[in-house]
């Protein structure tokens, strides 16, 4: 989709549709909207009037111009009450916008910036950058695999439009940020929906050196005889029942002159986990090509901090393999070594994808970064807390989880610390090793994280639980059915806020 940002007015602009914010309770109408309103004979007036436009939140409609302006349709969304008005509110009206236009076959939209901007809260750049997120994540499709369109629409073009000549450069910084951004997430996205016989270890490192290149990052692949030599004994236990060879990927970014690593990101890449040993049940076992989400998610946010150029060294890791049941396969009861020398009972072959992790957080501590983030579809029992809206986070720093907690409010991406408390590390002591990676019944997400943080010593971490939010089953918003590319904006922008270039 092609993006542009110009100056003009709505009135005389040429477009398959013209979108333009309304908030709700509005006595006036906006100058773009106030307009466009006397051009098409008072209709939106009128409609306001009947009670058929409030401007709540989450409200669209769409008038057809008769050709009374060049625009052959107005869209006017509801932007809800403006003293309760947040970022993700444009994210969201912008894209249900889209899509019903996309379902119109309009392939040209244009946003009236200078409607959905009052100047109080936000800035034009601001503005801009959400406008420009809202559209492409909402218009995300993953259609590689169809072998007829179906009379698909694409949207070819969406231009970003001022009322003022001065407003250009802002509104141009903050679209370009959201393309970065937002691509970074549709890369995730990608990644995530592609089939596991596609998307192996293998492939997440054909990826992360595709990343590399465009973005000029380091990048070492660790094979299985270098982690042999590493002895790390907990990843290449999970990689024993399949034939796909392991893979512990890692890109670095450094956007200021030192070898220090600010932030280190290391994600979860089980490319497909059907439990192991301790199968999982047949329905939904095909969600799990998703259980690499956390990889993808970090591979993705280490290529948007490139783009955006920030000052700060970070490094992705990902530990990539298959969790499959085989004659080879590790079994409940046996013992595996980490690198770090920890041995780890296994309770659960299910439990894998803190083995895996164990082994990347003890390689990359080895660097000692100033802070590391993790990222994880790691436990069922953060869904049962809380939900496919939410994100569970834990860690052993309170600034540094402050930090994701306020990046990932400002992304729209809820995320809801957990206590780590040290009362709960009582359920992964093991009688025969020195901790086991399954606790008892209760508090698994809790145990998890625990268990993680047996591998990061004193280093300021975080743990990000995203079983819930990885994956929907429904569009509903900027979030559309498949992969969400959930944390990728909360990563980008804590590296901002980690860079001095946060607010």
């Amino acid at each position: 989709m092609d993006i542009k940002v110009l100056s003009g007015e709505i009135t005389k602009t040429e477009t398959g549709a013209v979108v333009v914010g309304m908030y709700e309770g509005e006595k006036r109408l906006g100058l773009g909207l106030g307009a466009l309103n006397r051009k098409l004979g008072r209709v939106i007036v009128t409609s306001i009037e009947k009670g058929e436009i409030k401007g709540k939140a989450g409200e669209t409609n769409i008038f057809h111009s008769l050709g009374r302006i060049p625009a052959e349709r107005v869209v006017v969304v509801g932007l809800g009450k403006k003293e309760e008005f947040k970022l993700d509110i444009i994210r969201g009206a912008v894209a249900d916008a889209c899509r019903t236009l996309r379902q119109k076959k309009v392939c040209d939209i244009t946003v009236l910036a200078s409607s959905i901007a009052d100047g109080r809260k936000f800035s034009q750049e601001d503005y801009a950058q959400a406008i420009t997120e809202g559209a492409i994540l909402g218009l995300y499709t993953f259609r590689k695999y169809f072998t007829k369109e179906n009379d698909f629409t694409e949207v070819k073009k969406l231009t970003l439009l001022s009322t003022k000549e001065d407003d250009i450069s802002a509104i141009k910084k903050g679209s370009n940020k959201g393309r970065i951004i937002a691509q970074a997430v549709c890369l995730a996205r990608d990644m995530v929906n592609e089939p596991a016989n596609y998307m192996t270890p293998s492939a997440m490192a054909e990826v992360a050196n595709q990343i590399a290149k465009d973005n000029d990052l380091e990048i070492n692949v660790l094979e299985r005889e270098d982690m042999q030599k590493l002895k790390m004994g907990a990843l290449l236990g999970v990689s024993l029942g399949t034939s796909q060879p392991p893979k512990m990927i890692m890109l670095t970014y450094k956007g200021r002159k030192s070898n220090d690593i600010d932030l280190a990101l290391v994600g979860k890449g089980i490319t497909f986990d059907t439990g192991g040993i301790s199968l999982k049940t047949a329905s939904g076992m095909e969600e799990m090509k998703g259980d690499m989400s956390g990889g993808a998610a970090v591979l993705a946010a280490i290529g948007g901090i490139a783009k955006l150029k920030l000052k700060i060294n970070v490094t992705s890791v990902v530990p990539a393999v298959e969790n499959m049941p085989d004659g080879s396969a590790i079994k409940p009861s046996d013992i595996l070594t980490a690198m770090t020398g920890k041995t780890i009972e296994i309770i659960s072959t299910d439990a894998e994808g803190r083995l895996v992790l164990a082994d990347a957080l003890g390689y990359i501590n080895k660097s000692k970064p100033k802070a590391i983030v993790d990222i994880a579809t790691l436990t069922g029992a953060c869904v049962v807390a809380l939900g496919k809206q939410c994100t569970g986070l834990l860690g052993n720093d309170q600034s540094l989880v402050d930090k994701v907690i306020d990046s990932g409010n400002e992304a729209g991406e809820a995320v809801w610390q957990l206590p780590l408390f040290e009362d709960y590390r009582e359920n992964i002591k093991s009688d025969v090793a020195d901790i086991k990676n399954a606790g008892s019944k209760g508090a698994g997400t809790i145990t998890a994280a625990l268990f993680l943080s047996e591998f990061v010593g004193d280093t300021p971490w975080a743990h990000m639980d995203i079983a819930g939010t990885n994956f929907t089953d429904k569009d509903k918003k900027y979030i559309v059915k498949g992969g969400t590319g959930v944390p990728v904006r909360t990563l980008v922008n804590l590296a901002i806020k980690m860079s001095g270039n946060g607010k």
